[in-house]
């Protein structure tokens, strides 16, 4: 099955609760985070808004936004 290719649109008239957005995440340079497939990292570089520089001690890597498989410890 396919994913629509557009966000459903809430009816103000709806009964239902409209969906919540998660917020998105922030790093700052020196947080210590971990990442699905990569694991143990540390923030090095930030572009604001659109990826973050990790160095995960064998490689760096530049995760995109909206950093979906990775979390700040």
């Amino acid at each position: 099955m396919t994913k629509p290719a557009a966000p459903k649109r809430h009816l103000p008239t709806s009964p239902f609760k409209a969906p919540v957005t998660p917020a998105p995440k922030h790093f700052a340079l020196g947080d210590q985070v971990t990442h699905d497939v990569y694991g143990l990292g540390r923030v090095v570089g930030i572009e604001d808004g659109i990826a973050t520089l990790v160095d995960f001690g064998s490689e760096q890597m530049r995760i995109l936004s909206p950093y979906a498989k990775m979390t700040k410890l």
